[in-house]
């Protein structure tokens, strides 16, 4: 199994697609960090002053979106399919995490079925304190997908 530590690293081996990234994954302004073929993928999001609470840490559905768009990036990385859906994801925190610091997510997968990804998670501020894990189950989406629209 290879570890990335780059995107470019990857892209002699990947390919990436050249859709445009949704809003929902920009916004969280993700960092890539890395990448274990079939293990894991590890991304660093900042805690920045608009997903904050009142008490200044960050609110957890932003927790939330951070791991779903790491365990998105592994689900594409492992199965080279673009079109999925959640099926459930639970969350448990931990401990706060405050702005100005980075959240590191890594998504662990567990199993990869013809149609269905187990993934596990874990989230952890600078200073590796735990502040929150999480478990998925995605769809591989095919032709069904094209009848929803």
């Amino acid at each position: 199994m290879a570890r990335f530590t780059s995107i470019e690293q990857m892209a002699g081996k990947y390919t990436f697609p050249s859709v445009k990234h949704p809003q929902c994954r920009e916004v969280m302004q993700p960092e890539f960090v890395e990448f274990v073929e079939g293990e894991s993928i590890t991304y660093r999001f900042p805690v920045l002053d608009m997903y904050a609470n009142p008490r200044n840490s960050m609110q957890g559905g932003f927790i939330g979106a951070a791991f779903d768009n790491t365990f998105g990036g592994l689900v594409y990385l492992s199965t080279g399919k673009l079109e999925m859906a959640s099926i459930d994801m639970y969350l448990n925190y931990h401990r706060p995490i405050f702005v100005g610091d980075y959240l590191y997510i890594k998504a662990m997968l567990k199993s990869k079925g013809r149609t269905v990804v187990h993934m596990l998670g874990e989230a952890w501020d600078g200073k590796n304190r735990l502040v929150a894990t999480a478990t998925t189950n995605i769809m591989l989406l095919g032709n069904q997908y094209e009848q929803l629209k």
